[in-house]
Parts: C-alpha cells; structure tokens; sequence
C-alpha cells in the first residue's frame, strides 16, 4: 500500500515510485529478461534511464510536496554525493541528485538516472547525521547496483510494468504534451501499485546493505547509525502495522537477518566517533517546521517539541531550534517574533549560513532594503559556497536597484553550480527588469533546459531569434535552437526503441 506522499505523487510520476518503492519483486540479477534491442540487453541504458529519470522529476517538481529550498536541496545533494564518492569503481553511472518531499512518513526512494527522494520525515526523525545518511547510503546501493534499470526492463515479472507505456507517454512530453505525460505516468504508475506486494527483493534489499554500509563508513560515518536506524523502522512498522506507518520498512521489508548482518559487520569495525555537520541540524528544523504547515495548533507543538529536544543540547543544536522558530514565525509573516527567535540562534556565539540568509529574507521584509544588502555581502563574502546565502544576496541587490550588479553576479553562480536552474530563472528575470528581452528569454530557455521542458526552451529562443536585429546573434540562437532540436530527434528515437 502506498504512502501518503506516494498516493499524492503518484498522479504526477507514478511509474518512479512504483518502480523504486516496490513494483513487483524485482531481483539483484534477474533472469529471462527479454532483449529490447541495441538500446538495452539485461538492463536500461544509462542515458534511456537518465531521459526517465529527467521527465519523471521535470512533472515532480510541480507537486506541491516536492520542497524547493536551497539549504534542503544542497545539503541533501551535497551528503549523497559525499557517500558516492566513496563508492566501489566505477562508482555511480549519473550524478547523485537528493531531494526532499514534504511527508512526515519516514521513507526514501530511489528514481531513474541517480535521483533519490528523502521524505521530510526522515530527516525529522533522525536523531544523528549518520542515522540520515545510513537510509541514504542504501538508496544510493540501490543506483549502484541498478536495481531500478533491471527491474524496470524485467516485464516478465510484472505484466503491469510494461517499459513500452513508461516510453509513450515520455514520447508526449518530448513532443510538448507536458499533460499528456502526467497522464500517461500516472495511469501506469497506479496500474502497478495495485499489484504491488513489497519492495525490492531480499537479496537485493541485502545488496544495497552492503554497498551502503561500505559508503557509510568510508565517508567518516558512524556506521552504527545504520544499526539504530534500521531498528527504529522495524520498531515503527510494527507498531504501525497496518495503519500506514513504517513506509521505509514495509517498501524496503527488514529483516532480522538483514539487522543482524549489519551489527556483525559493525562490532568487526573500530568505534567511529562522527561529528554531525552543522547544516544537518539546521536543515532538520526547517524540514521539521516545512512537514508541520497547516496543521493545528502548529506553533505550540512545534515550540514544545524545540523545548524537549535542546534541553542539555549543544549550543548548535540550540541555535538550530531558535532557527526554526524564526522560520516558522517568517512563514506567518511575523517579522518582529523571527527577530528575536533568530537573534537567540545566535545569542551562544553560533553563525551558520541558513541564519544569515533568513535574516537578509527578514530585513527586507521589514523595509530595511539597505541593511538586508549590506548583511548579504558580507554573508556571501563568509559563505562562497552556499546557495541559500547566494539568493539572499541576489533578492537584496533586486530590491536595492543592483541589478546591473546582479547580471554578472549570477552568471558566477551559474558556473559554480551549473546544475542548479534556479540561478539561471534569476538570470533572466534581471535581464527583463534591464529590458534586455532577448537575453532575459535566453537565460529562460537555458532554465528550461535544465528541469527538462526542451520543447518550451525552444520555444523561448525561438522568440529570442525574432527580436534580435544583430546577425551574428541570429546565428548563434539558429545553433542553439538546431541543437535543442537534434536532441528532441534523438530522444525520440531512442524511444521508440521500447514502443
């Protein structure tokens, strides 16, 4: 039975989380997979798996769960990739990208083409770093070991997982039809958790163990975390059996052999004392406050709940309670309470780049656009390399007339962290308020092809090529739209192999 977040999702990219969070058994090294050609034999192709894996997030991204905030995305991203990195040869095929959806289930998933999902309660319930990245490390064994393009290509199994309707729907959005492909997804996403039993094999499910438990230790992470956290799942799942809870446990089943195994392999190792990042902290309240919106009596348990936990707490782990106050009084628009709540954050001497960026956000939501400025700066100057602080930052110049300023600021950013669209939609909006309409629709088209809306990208330089008078200009955007539209060919026919 799917989560709450799944049966919410599942309208927009059912196939990812039927597949990834158990559609059908789907074993570590299947048998009498039928070839489908040149584009795969045993298994998806990576760059076939990465196209599904772009247009499944491309409709995710629209989902009022999916949470897009930079402190979320980057540490996420940035813990994932620290875990890849020490991953056996040839380590991941794709880039490991992490995100997070707003549902207290404690959950994580794994897409096509090196996404992973974290469920917001996940983090919250998380009582250390390594705890978080222990149930990310096997979400990234489940990438290693291509668990997801296997099962995804094992037809035999499942007659509802049929890879020729993930492909003609995706043939629509390739074509332009967005909606067509959010249908298309979702009535074969629901078709196959109808049928949907549990999630991956056991000896896969033991795979994915393994290679995340090696990624866990040689990253620097208590490997114990995995040990605590899987017991806290098969604790949850049976005292929630059959009441929705326990999501990771009943979509991954754990075992007592599977926990055994990790606890063996842990007394065999030395103690490993890991020192939880900063960030895990602040990023943790804010996820807490996020899952909390909308429910009663919000402020109230959410202050008692800080209260509880930095009782005898370290000071970060104080500050980042205080921080989370801030947050949720900036969410109910009360700027004095964040003041305070987030001059508490730093009353033990603390500073952290998410505290910064928060009261840029609240400085110029006050109407101090001059003092919000000059806080960025100084911020960014502290933190080159956080995303959060470089937003703020961009936010304070558009208000204090920088906008000019902004232009080569962002095109820095963008180098820096070429796969983070967000910087490049801010790109074209100072383009536009500097009335330079055919870069502001360049940088647009660049934004578009970053989330995966190709033929929209098109589109945007199509209308770019139309208002340029310079020839040479002309020439480059015919390249570009020439280019997107090879890649709109090639895409096709790479689909239509599965049709």
């Amino acid at each position: 039975m799917l989560d709450s977040r799944c049966r919410k999702l599942a309208m927009l990219c059912g196939v990812a989380f039927a597949l990834t969070l158990g559609g059908g058994a789907v074993h570590a090294q299947p048998m009498g997979i039928p070839s489908l050609g040149a584009a795969s034999s045993s298994e998806l192709s990576p760059s076939t798996e990465r196209t599904l894996g772009d247009a499944i997030m491309e409709q995710g991204r629209r989902d009022p769960t999916y949470i897009n905030d930079p402190d979320v995305s980057q540490y996420l991203t940035a813990l994932g990739r620290k875990l890849a990195s020490a991953a056996p040869p040839p380590g991941p095929l794709q880039p490991i990208t992490v995100f997070a959806v707003r549902d207290p289930q404690i959950n994580a998933f794994a897409l096509p083409g090196g996404y992973v999902g974290i469920n917001s309660g996940l983090v919250v319930s998380s009582k250390n770093e390594s705890e978080l990245a222990s149930v990310l490390a096997h979400e990234i064994g489940h990438v290693l070991q291509r668990h997801i393009a296997r099962g995804m290509t094992q037809q035999a199994q499942n007659g509802h997982l049929m890879l020729a309707s993930v492909a003609a729907a995706l043939l629509a959005a390739v074509a332009g039809g967005g909606g067509d492909l959010s249908m298309g997804v979702a009535a074969f996403g629901q078709a196959a958790a109808v049928d949907r039993q549990l999630g991956f094999s056991r000896q896969a499910e033991q795979e994915a163990d393994r290679v995340g438990f090696d990624m866990l230790y040689k990253s620097g992470f208590d490997p114990k975390g995995m040990v605590e956290m899987f017991s806290h799942l098969m604790n949850a799942s049976r005292l929630n059996e059959g009441a929705g809870g326990g999501a990771f446990a009943s979509t991954h089943p754990l075992s007592i052999q599977r926990l055994s195994d990790i606890e063996n392999r842990v007394r065999e190792l030395p103690r490993v004392h890991h020192h939880d990042s900063d960030s895990f902290w602040f990023v943790r309240a804010k996820l807490r406050v996020d899952q909390g919106q909308g429910t009663s009596q919000q402020h109230t348990t959410l202050l008692e709940e800080f209260s509880q936990e930095t009782r005898d707490a370290s000071a970060v782990v104080r500050s980042a309670a205080w921080y989370g106050e801030a947050y949720e009084a900036w969410l109910r628009k009360d700027w004095t309470t964040g003041q305070v709540a987030l001059r508490n954050a730093g009353k033990d001497g603390v500073s952290s780049p998410e505290i910064a960026s928060l009261g840029v956000l609240l400085d110029l939501n006050q109407g101090h656009p001059d003092q919000a400025y000059d806080k960025a700066r100084k911020a960014s100057a502290r933190w080159p390399g956080n995303e959060g602080v470089a937003l703020a930052l961009v936010e304070a110049m558009r208000k204090t007339g920088h906008d000019k300023d902004a232009v080569p600021f962002l095109k820095a950013r963008i180098a820096q962290w070429p796969d983070e669209p967000r910087f490049n939609q801010l790109l074209a909006q100072s383009y536009e308020q500097l009335g330079q309409k055919v870069s502001a629709r360049r940088a647009m088209a660049d934004y578009y092809v970053k989330v995966g809306a190709l033929p929209t990208a098109v589109e945007l330089l199509t209308q770019a090529r139309g208002l340029s008078k310079d020839f040479y200009e002309q020439s480059e955007l015919d390249v570009q739209i020439r280019t997107l539209k090879d890649k709109l060919k090639a895409k096709r026919e790479l689909l239509k192999q599965f049709k």
